[in-house]
This record gives structure tokens, C-alpha cells and sequence, in this order.
């Protein structure tokens, strides 16, 4: 299994005609990252479809902000590289820098954005340019490149720019700031936004942009094994959490959960972020049975879910732009059948609740603790049954989303829409 849990994907029966797609994205293979497991997959489908895809991208250096894999592996700058499907990879520079600082992730991203204006304009025009967000300098190198080329630009919304950034007060007061200012000059000049949540589309709707779709994010779900149900009888009640440990998840909650169960609970943490050195402070200060684990892939994340009694997806309540958001593990968790401690609300708590796949829970350690208290008593409630993996194959497959976006951006191309067509950059 290679990169992630995805794999091979169902067969199509219709697809638009073939394209030649640029993709800009600030991380792709071979790192293991959102944009990167999104568009691994994405990409995979559209060159089954026939289509060109040329994707424009720094040196593999994520999340450390260095390289850290063989040259052959992680690219070389200027170069031209052929990825694990077939794509044409072409490397720009980046800046080496501390992967825990947000400044310097910002000026790396920045250099590599202006860098990629000339490696975009490279080699045979593209029918379209997607950029991918949360890197905004990306975005304006895309629009940049799309009227250079003049050709259609889209521009691909995973996070919810810029509420975000004011629910993370990086930006602040009541006047526009600067990355609200050219997140929303961007979005207004593509000729398509794609959301990967309904809500967000909604959002951007009421404020008067017409070229929105949603286009979720998913898995391969023939790729994803469906696990037995944990035992109904166990001596411990295993917990586990598997992502970024950021501020957005609030992970905090749960370790003083584990921390007021004590004996008979343990708490696993999978991954990395700008909060894990507090987090595991925090752990041995309140004596919490937590273990954590570096990012782990492939069969050895199989393993982790086998080993769990639930798992969790959790995003933190006190930030509006939540209720539009879903993180992507939400998908994976419910395919692969087991229960979920769902600390979300908004769009994410509808999609476990319709899907029948957990329980959702308050954002506090007590009502947390409350929960897996209650499952550890009534195990059989821990058998999620097969609703979640049915939810996920019928709404988010990538075989299916893949040719969803495919018929948007032939609709771009068919119609004659071309970077031109919006008059510039003005």
C-alpha cells in the first residue's frame, strides 16, 4: 500500500473527453499531506480518463520544512519528474525553514509561488490551471499563470478562506485585512471555486460569487478494508486519534479526558503538528494514559484502527468557519468501520449522524470523558455496522468525485471560458 490507504478504485461508465490539466499545489506526492492524498487520487482517475496532467509543485520538504528524502524521491528544483501515475511533476524551489513557524511556512510559500510562475509557463498550454488552497500565495500564481496562458483558472477552496483566518486571529479588528482582501479578489476573478463542503458553497454564494461547486473530499473505498467490531469484552477501552495536532483540533480535550478516566482507558496519538510538544507536556504534567505516535501509513494505520475501540474527529466549536468544514479523516474512519467520537458540529456532525457511524459529543473533557465511559460499560454499542462505509461509497468516492470534476472543467473549457474572459487581473 503505497502512500496512504489508496489504492485501486471502481470503474467508470461515462467520462468527458480528455484534457490537458495544470494542478498548482504547495505538497504532492511523495509527501503524505491533505492536497496531497487529495490530489494523488484525483489525479490517478483523470490520467485513467485519458487526460494530461501536469502538476507544478515545490521539492518534497513537507512537514519539516526541509528535504528529508532522497533527491530521486523528493525531486530536484527545475526539473521535470514523473509521478506514481503517469503525471509530469515539474519541482520549483523552496526556502528551508522550520516546519513549526507559520512565518517562515508563509515566505517559503511565497517564494516558491513567485518561482512557479515561470515553471508554469513551460511546455505545451494547459486547457486549464486548478490551484489549491490553504497556500494563498498559490492562488495568485494561479491566477497570474491563467491569464498569461489565458486559459480557464480554478481555484480549489479546501479550507474555508479567509473565515479562517479571522477564527484563528490572523487577522483581526473590523476592517478587511490584506489576506481577506486577496483571498476574495482571487475567488472573484476564477471562473470556477470548488468547495470541498456544501456549506462553505453556500457561504460564498451569499456573498454573491455564482461559480461555485463542491467537489468533497473522499477515498478509494475498494482500497479500504472494513474491520471486524472491537471485542465486548476487553480490559482497557482503546481511544484513538490519527491527524494534524494543530489548534484547530483542540486535542487537549482529549488527553484531560483520558486523564480524569485513569486506569482501564488509553488514549493513542498518531501524527504531527505546531501543538504537539504542548500536547505531550500537557500528557506527562496530568500523569494521562496517552501514547503518541509519529505520522504512520499504509498497513501500519490499518493496524492502529484494529486496535481501537473508537476513533476520533474532532475540530474545536468556538470557530464559525467549523460548521462548514469536515475533516477528511471523517471519511476514512467511517469506511473502514469503526465507531467515531465525533467532537465536530455543523456539516461534519450531520454527515455521523446521517451516516449512523458514532456518537457526537460536547467539546469538553467531562461530557468526552462521560462518552467512552458509557461505551466501555455497553460495548455492543461500539459496533458501527456497515451505514458509515455505504454513507462514504455512495458520497465520497474518488472514482465518482473524479468525474464529477472532470465534467466541471470540461464545461469551463467547452464553453470557451478563458482567463481573458474576466479582463485580466484587474
Amino acid at each position: 500500500m503505497k502512500n496512504s490507504l489508496l489504492g485501486e478504485s471502481a470503474e467508470r461508465k461515462q467520462v468527458p473527453p480528455p484534457l490537458r490539466l495544470m494542478l498548482l499545489t504547495h505538497s504532492y506526492w511523495p509527501e503524505h499531506s491533505p492536497p496531497q492524498r487529495r490530489w494523488s487520487a484525483l489525479t490517478r482517475e483523470f490520467l485513467r480518463a485519458g487526460w494530461n496532467v501536469v502538476v507544478v509543485t515545490p521539492v518534497a520538504h513537507y512537514p519539516n520544512g526541509r528535504r528529508t528524502l532522497p533527491r530521486r524521491e523528493a525531486g530536484h528544483a527545475f526539473t521535470n519528474q514523473i509521478g506514481p501515475h503517469g503525471e509530469t511533476i515539474r519541482r520549483v524551489p523552496y526556502l528551508r525553514h522550520l516546519g513549526t513557524s507559520s512565518l517562515a511556512r508563509l515566505v517559503d510559500q511565497l517564494f516558491s509561488a513567485v518561482l512557479s510562475v515561470p515553471v508554469g509557463l513551460r511546455g505545451e498550454k494547459p486547457d486549464a490551471i486548478v490551484a489549491t488552497a490553504p497556500s494563498l500565495p498559490t492562488l495568485a500564481t494561479g491566477l497570474v499563470l491563467s491569464r498569461l496562458r489565458k486559459v480557464p483558472f480554478i481555484v480549489e477552496m479546501r479550507d474555508a478562506w479567509p473565515d479562517l483566518a479571522r477564527d484563528a486571529r490572523i487577522v483581526q479588528g473590523s476592517v478587511k485585512s490584506l489576506v481577506e482582501r486577496v483571498v476574495e479578489f482571487v475567488q472573484h476573478r476564477a471562473d470556477l471555486v470548488v468547495t470541498v463542503t456544501e456549506g462553505f458553497a453556500d457561504t460564498l454564494r451569499d456573498r454573491g460569487l455564482t461559480n461555485v461547486t463542491t467537489i468533497s473530499n473522499g477515498l478509494d473505498v475498494a482500497a479500504i478494508p472494513y474491520l471486524k467490531p472491537p471485542p465486548l469484552e476487553r480490559d482497557n477501552f482503546h481511544a484513538l486519534y490519527l491527524g494534524n495536532h494543530g489548534k484547530s483540533q483542540r486535542l487537549d480535550i482529549l488527553i484531560r479526558a483520558a486523564a480524569l478516566l485513569g486506569d482501564g482507558f488509553h488514549l493513542t496519538l498518531v501524527g504531527h503538528g505546531t501543538n504537539r510538544p504542548q500536547l505531550v507536556k500537557l500528557a506527562r504534567e496530568l500523569q494521562a494514559p496517552v501514547t503518541f505516535y509519529p505520522s504512520l501509513h499504509g498497513w501500519a494505520v490499518v493496524e492502529k484502527y484494529r486496535e481501537a475501540d473508537t476513533c476520533i474527529v474532532s475540530l474545536r466549536d468556538d470557530w464559525k468557519s467549523f460548521e462548514t468544514t469536515v475533516p477528511s479523516k471523517t471519511y476514512e474512519v467511517l469506511a473502514i468501520g469503526r465507531h467515531v467520537t465525533a467532537i465536530v458540529r455543523g456539516e461534519a456532525e450531520r454527515i455521523i449522524l446521517e451516516a449512523k457511524g458514532g456518537d457526537v459529543v460536547a467539546a469538553t473533557p467531562e461530557a468526552v470523558a462521560g462518552l467512552w465511559r458509557g461505551l466501555s460499560k455497553d460495548r455492543a454499542r461500539l459496533s458501527a455496522g456497515s451505514s458509515g462505509r455505504e454513507w462514504v461509497e455512495n458520497h465520497a468516492d474518488y472514482a465518482k468525485l473524479a468525474v464529477g470534476y472532470m465534467d466541471q472543467i470540461s464545461k469551463l473549457v467547452g464553453n470557451g471560458v478563458s482567463g481573458a474572459s474576466q479582463g485580466g487581473l484587474v
